[in-house]
């Protein structure tokens, strides 16, 4: 059974920082391209970070999260810094495979406010 379990969401302040973590099972980790979406309210989803070998990051975001993963504890992280109230959104960890297999985590809410 496949789970994607996301943690490490909560509120901050602006200029803050939090690290997102999602912890998979089920699948071969190692194969698969691990990705950060996030969605605010009224909006459509987007892509924040993606890595496989080598990551990837939307503007917005770029220069200010990290995304790492550390394959033996089969694992994706999301090292989030000077946080601004725009980054506000659920945040939800997703696995994409060779052959096109996609899984969902149920998401994380990081809230950014004073």
């Amino acid at each position: 059974q496949v789970q994607l379990v996301e943690s490490g969401g909560g509120l901050v302040q602006p200029g803050g920082s939090l690290r997102l973590s999602c912890a998979a099972s089920g699948f071969t980790f190692s194969r698969y391209a691990m990705s950060w979406y996030r969605q605010a309210p009224g909006k459509e989803r987007e892509l924040a970070a993606s890595i496989t070998s080598s990551a990837n990051y939307a503007d917005s975001v770029k220069g200010r999260f990290t995304i790492s993963r550390d394959n033996a504890k089969n694992t994706v992280y999301l090292q989030m810094n000077s946080l601004k109230p725009e980054d506000t959104a659920e945040y939800y960890c997703n696995a994409r495979g060779p052959l096109g297999a996609q899984y969902w985590g149920r998401g994380t809410q990081v809230t950014v406010s004073s």
